[in-house]
């Protein structure tokens, strides 16, 4: 089994496009208002977005993309006018993080954590 689809909801699925886009996600299915869906630059996962009438309470979604060059993409990013809630900041669990939201409040991390995603010192 693997992982390779994740959904996330938005208010305004034209507007999470553009956000998205920003990070060099490809646009693959536009069902425009409703859903779209895009594949990342590596590996095979996509992710979608689809129209909903309100969002998660609490928490809410979070989803994580591992960047081995992250100060750099951070960067870019922020010249792309992307504002982010933490910048790049290596973490107690050994990985280093920036943190932002999508236009929906969507948490993403974007991350580095190299051998520490699946091996950290405390792997049972």
């Amino acid at each position: 089994m693997r992982l390779n689809q994740i959904t996330i909801p938005s208010l305004d699925v034209e507007k999470s496009v553009e956000f998205y886009k920003k990070f060099g996600l490809l646009l693959i299915v536009e069902a425009l208002p409703r859903y779209v869906r895009f594949e990342l630059p590596d590996g095979e996962a996509t992710l979608s977005i689809h129209l909903v009438d309100a969002l998660p309470k609490g928490n809410g979604v979070m989803v994580y993309f591992e960047e081995e060059n992250l100060d750099e993409l951070v960067k870019n990013l922020q010249t792309k006018g992307i504002s982010f809630t933490l910048l790049p900041t290596d973490q107690r669990w050994l990985w280093r993080e920036a943190h932002l939201l999508d236009p929906d409040g969507n948490k993403i991390i974007l991350f580095f954590a190299g051998d520490n995603r699946k091996n950290p010192p405390w792997r049972v």
